[in-house]
Parts: structure tokens; C-alpha cells; sequence
């Protein structure tokens, strides 16, 4: 088998307009009943998503679903396993802390309207409220320009979309799982009270980049811990590269902002090592950050979601 894009879910496509990232966990009463339930919900997912992409074909509907390692282990107890699929581990600096938290089940939605979005999720409703529980659900929006909430544009060092799928999607190192990609979910809350005390300049610092232009800046101008010093992941020399689709959310009246860092990857271990450079460094995106979430999620190819549809990996 071959790596085929087209076989993968929406991991490597753009941010989208309207989002909404939904994690639930399991009731885990009656594991075959739940398991069951998964299998219908996995073949009923795919046709309201087909349903949906034909009632607005302007929508631009993009979805992916996914699985965490718990959860693997309860519902497919006897299918092999992603080979980097493991719990994830609550990580710490010297200073800082990015927890691990609950989740089973993971779904991130974009569309171009948000009714398209509130329909797949009502729709989805239907099929798991009887067997999960909600953890977390969080409604992004594309900021003005595609820019993070803290006004820099983001994704500056993500692949091009021609050359995305190679770092999104699992190739024929673990071919039982080609297609598949590992996802890494995050929720921070910014104090924009503290970062819009900074200067321009300082901000530009900060990140490691220029705030208009988005020209990045020479070494000797940012932070020693700017955001694009402190999150570079290199392996044997070699610096790696995921797929970032962040987004902002934000209650402005309740003072609640932020950003869902939402990661894939081909390599679990690229985006782990992100996280551990971002606490050794001492990210400065950090210091006025809190870090309210973080779970790893198997994000199946489609063939790989209809063999669960149909039973084939209990």
C-alpha cells in the first residue's frame, strides 16, 4: 500500500472558518454495547458527513475523528495498535506545565458556515450521547487574516499545502495504519491584559517575527525563548515539521481568550518533542498562558474507518 492522501481524513487542510473541537470520554458501563455503539456511530459519521457535503456543497465541510490510546485499548482490545499511540503523559519545565487530561474520543469540525458545523455535530449527538460523556467542546473562528488571537499570523512555518500530506499522514513505516495521523490537542487561555501591555517591538521579540509584515527577524533581534526559537523540533540534525490548524476562541465580555492548538503529524514524536523544546526553553508564550488541556488522538485513514464501521478490529 501507498500513501494516498486522498485515503486520509481532513489532517492536512486548511483551518477553516467556523470550528469546533469536541472531546468526549467513554461511560465504559458495557464494553461490548459500546463497542457496538461505536461501530454504528463511525458508519453513520461518514454518511451525515456525505449528506451534509451534498446539502451545502459551497460549505467546505472538513471533519476528522479520532481515538485515544485508552480508548483504543477498550473498544479494539484485539486489533493492532499505532505504533506511536500512547497516553499521553502530563509534561513539565523548569517553570512550566502542560497537563494531560481526559478524552477518548476527538472530533474537529470546520466549515465554511456554522450551520453546516452545528448540523454534523447535532447529528453526531444522536448516535453518542447514550455512551459518552462530554469533556470539552470549544468553538474556534478564523481570526482577521488567518492571525493568532495575539494578532501575528499564524502557521508561518507549516508546510505548503502541496507538500502537507507527507508530514501529516502515517506512511509505510506502520502499514496497517497508512493514511492515519496523529493528532495533538491543546486548549491555552492567554491573559491579553498581560500581553497587550507589551510594545510592538517587544511582542515582535516575543514571537520572532514582525507583527505586520510577518518577516521574520534575525536571530540577534528575538528573545533567546522567542515562540519560533523555542518551538523548533530537530531530529538527528534535521528540523521537523507538523501541521498547525490553531485557532482562536474567545468569550470577550468573561475576559476567557485563547488559542485550541490542535497539531497532526505523521510522527507523534515531532510534535512531543515541540512540547518538551517549548518547556526548556521557557516558550514566552507561556508567560501569560495557561495550558488548560492536552490529549493524543489516532486519527484513522477512511478505509481504517470503515473497517470499525464494520466490525473488522474487535
Amino acid at each position: 500500500m501507498v500513501m494516498n492522501p486522498s485515503k486520509a481524513q481532513d489532517v492536512w487542510k486548511d483551518a477553516g472558518e467556523h470550528v469546533q473541537f469536541t472531546i468526549l470520554e467513554l461511560n465504559r458501563k458495557d464494553q461490548a454495547k459500546e463497542q457496538e455503539a461505536i461501530q454504528e456511530f463511525v458508519d453513520r459519521y461518514q454518511a451525515i458527513i456525505r449528506s451534509l457535503r451534498i446539502r451545502d456543497n459551497q460549505g467546505n465541510l472538513k471533519t476528522a475523528l479520532g481515538f485515544s490510546s485508552d480508548a483504543w485499548d477498550y473498544l479494539f482490545p484485539n486489533a493492532p495498535k499505532p505504533k506511536e499511540l500512547e497516553p499521553y503523559q502530563t509534561l513539565s519545565g523548569e517553570k512550566y506545565t502542560m497537563p494531560a487530561t481526559k478524552g477518548d474520543i476527538f472530533l474537529h469540525i470546520r466549515a465554511n458556515d456554522e450551520a453546516v458545523v452545528y448540523e454534523l455535530l447535532r447529528q453526531c449527538r444522536l448516535f453518542l450521547k447514550d455512551f459518552t460523556t462530554v469533556i470539552d467542546e470549544t468553538k474556534g473562528f478564523r481570526y482577521f487574516e488567518g492571525r493568532a488571537i495575539i494578532g501575528f499570523i499564524d502557521g508561518t512555518e507549516a508546510p505548503q499545502v502541496e507538500d502537507a500530506a507527507h508530514y501529516a499522514i502515517i506512511g509505510d513505516e506502520d502499514p496497517f495504519f497508512e493514511n492515519g495521523s496523529y493528532a495533538f490537542a491543546q486548549k491555552w487561555r492567554h491573559h491579553m491584559d498581560i500581553w497587550n501591555q507589551l510594545t510592538t517591538e517587544d511582542q515582535e521579540r516575543a514571537v520572532g517575527r514582525k507583527k505586520f509584515s510577518d518577516l521574520e527577524l534575525e536571530d540577534g533581534e528575538k528573545f533567546a525563548n522567542a515562540h519560533n526559537v523555542a518551538s523548533q523540533a530537530k531530529i538527528n540534525g534535521v528540523e521537523q515539521k507538523i501541521i498547525r490548524m490553531n485557532v482562536p476562541y474567545s468569550d470577550p465580555v468573561a475576559g476567557n481568550t485563547g488559542t485550541y492548538f490542535i497539531g497532526y503529524s505523521r510522527y507523534w514524536k515531532v510534535t512531543k518533542t515541540m512540547l518538551e523544546n517549548m518547556l526548556k526553553k521557557n516558550d514566552y508564550l507561556l508567560s501569560f498562558s495557561d495550558i488548560l488541556s492536552g490529549q493524543l488522538f489516532f486519527i484513522p485513514s477512511r478505509p481504517l474507518l470503515e473497517k470499525i464501521a464494520d466490525g473488522e478490529l474487535n
